[in-house]
């Protein structure tokens, strides 16, 4: 019998420029070929990049989100989630986030040492959308989470 549980498999984010947004993930670090990319006359307003496992992550203009989702309201700024990307070292976070700001990109969390052991960064997309930069875990950098 198959599993009746819902797989998670895709992410879409709606961007107000597709091509901004294509320029600003590839500078992190993910490869987006031009074919995944669907263009009209119009311009670009869709990106479909498929990740391991069977991850879907979708670019869509505004134009088309409404297409599909005749409920979508444009948020202010942003969407209040965070995205987040596993760099390699320590380091690897410190200089993604010191490229990405010296392009231009808002910094939203200079590198620092986590709780939980990682070295960690949040930079903002151009649309506002919080993208973290975390290296691999190290149990001797671990501490209590702070008290809230």
């Amino acid at each position: 019998m198959a599993d009746p549980r819902p797989l998670l498999n895709q992410l879409d984010l709606v961007v107000r420029d597709v091509d901004a947004s294509v320029a600003f993930y590839r500078r992190v670090g993910l490869e987006i070929p031009d074919s995944a990319i669907w263009r009209t006359p119009s311009g670009a307003h869709h990106v479909d990049l498929q990740l391991p496992g069977g991850f879907h992550l979708h670019f869509d203009s505004p134009a088309l989100t409404k297409s599909f989702d005749s409920g979508w309201d444009p948020p202010g700024h942003g969407s209040g989630t965070i995205a987040g990307f596993s760099l390699a070292s320590r380091k690897a976070v410190d200089e993604s986030y010191t490229d990405l700001v010296a392009a231009g990109y808002k910094g939203r969390q200079a590198p620092y040492d986590a709780f939980w052991g990682a070295r960690y960064a949040v930079i903002e997309d151009p649309d506002g959308n919080g993208v973290g930069l975390m290296s691999p875990l190290d149990p001797a950098r671990q501490r209590p989470p702070p008290a809230i």
